[in-house]
């Protein structure tokens, strides 16, 4: 590549980025002056425009794209150290062109990071999404930011400390009043450590189900679904109080442990073991301790004939569809009657006419007024079954928060879509083939929450 080639690569970027060039002075400029205007109408000080490289990180804040932002900030101060030592390796062709490829790297990273903060901020605007092309050149950037700064027409659909004031709120007076009957569920944090730093995983989720009531669980990859059905049940404990019918689930864990029953994605059980014999030893440990024999032995015989098992009572788990052993699974948690009853994509790997029957099931259990909580990635194909929907969503600090909590057609009508699968989407990082929306909704919900607090 050599010298030359490295003093083209700089009046090509330098182009790009409207640095070293005299004519980009008054567009410079104005940009500052717009973007001063701007921060302000989000809720920062305006001042913070005149500060190279952290001013993207600012517009991130503006944007609710706080992780793009903060790593354009960081990009461009990186990118300042090949392109210095360039400069001083002149005679060294080799090092000047190894420096040179680093700063042609940097600058796509940093470029792709700035295309997705001047994406949300085209959302929170509420404008047409080809203002992009006048964001993203130099050259034409100060356009945006002077007109969105300077015309009052021009206004954030929310200011940074809208959030957290909202949820600083409904932490203080948002929590729910446990009831007598049902799960009531005031769930603060729940934190885990990595190479000993606090990582929090879950966050401000306060939320009643009522006795009888299916509720599907929803949300993407990584916003916490297992986590948060796990300080539900108390096997992973949170900075939380979950109380079932009147009794705290993390205070009586031990004597709640025949109150719930949870099916987890694997099915745990001995593949030797015959479907009655499976059963009989489990209601010895689901059942209560003074439970007759005969009691045991009748609620095995109820529970098969609940889920299609008599016929094959005498088969080996070795032997049975994948259906079957997912039929068998749910009755041997159902077995003790609980009263919340969680299962973890119990519809996994089974075709559309046999995850209609096992959600059958689940909605007698219902009726009966178990709670019932569902996870399925493959919702919409048995939504009809439901009373309610719970919505999870990572944050853009990637904790995951509650993005909506209720019934079917209210949550068609928040997330304006028919099918729960598009929710998914909505609220999806975009890196994960989302829409990147999940701030929007779990600030609106919050919104809501806090107004009818």
């Amino acid at each position: 590549m050599g010298t030359m080639h490295y003093k083209i690569f700089r009046i090509v970027i330098d182009s790009l980025m409207g640095a070293s060039s005299p004519w980009m002075i008054i567009p410079a400029g104005m940009y500052i002056a717009g973007l001063w205007r701007l921060l302000e109408k989000s809720g920062i000080k305006g001042w913070w425009a005149l500060v190279p490289c952290v001013r993207i990180y600012q517009l991130g804040r503006c944007a609710g794209r706080v992780p793009e932002g903060f790593k354009a900030c960081i990009g461009q101060l990186i990118y300042l150290i090949p392109n210095a030592l360039a400069y001083d390796l002149m005679g060294n062709e080799l090092l000047v062109d190894i420096c040179t490829i680093i700063a042609l790297m940097l600058w796509f990273a940093v470029f792709a990071y700035k295309v997705q903060v001047f994406s949300g901020l085209i959302e929170v605007y509420g404008v047409k999404r080809r203002w992009i092309w006048l964001w993203i050149f130099p050259v034409l950037h100060a356009i945006p930011a002077v007109i969105w700064g300077w015309k009052d027409e021009y206004q954030p659909e929310w200011k940074v400390d809208d959030i957290q004031r909202a949820m600083e709120h409904k932490i203080t007076v948002g929590n729910l009043e446990a009831m007598e009957q049902g799960l009531t569920v005031n769930l603060k944090e729940r934190n885990t450590f990595e190479s000993f730093k606090k990582k929090t995983l879950l966050w401000d989720i306060h939320l009643y189900i009522p006795p009888g009531h299916m509720v599907l669980l929803l949300g993407g990859s990584g916003a916490g679904k297992t986590t948060f059905v796990n300080a539900i049940n108390g096997y992973e404990k949170a900075d939380a109080k979950v109380v079932l019918n009147g009794t705290d689930m993390y205070k009586e864990y031990k004597k709640m442990q025949y109150e719930t029953g949870f099916v987890p994605q694997q099915d745990l059980m001995r593949y030797g073991d015959t479907v009655r014999n499976t059963l009989i030893d489990i209601s010895a440990w689901r059942l209560p301790k003074d439970a007759a024999i005969k009691i045991r032995r009748q609620r095995v015989v109820e529970i098969m004939e609940m889920f299609g098992l008599t016929s094959i009572r005498n088969s080996q788990i070795r032997k049975l569809s994948g259906g079957q052993r997912k039929r068998l699974s749910i009755a041997m948690e159902l077995i003790s009657n609980p009263s919340l009853f969680i299962l973890d994509e119990p519809d996994s790997g089974l075709d559309g006419v046999m995850a209609r029957e096992l959600m059958t099931q689940l909605r007698r259990a219902a009726n009966t007024g178990t709670i019932v909580i569902v996870i399925t990635h493959t919702p919409d194909r048995v939504i009809d079954f439901f009373d309610d929907v719970i919505v999870l969503a990572k944050d853009s600090s990637q904790v995951g928060r509650l993005a909506f909590y209720g019934s079917i057609p209210e949550a068609r009508e928040f997330f304006g879509c028919e099918k729960m699968e598009e929710i998914v989407k909505l609220i999806n990082q975009k890196e994960e083939g989302g829409s990147g929306r999940a701030d929007e909704f779990i600030r609106k919900f919050t919104e809501l929450e806090v107004q009818h607090a």
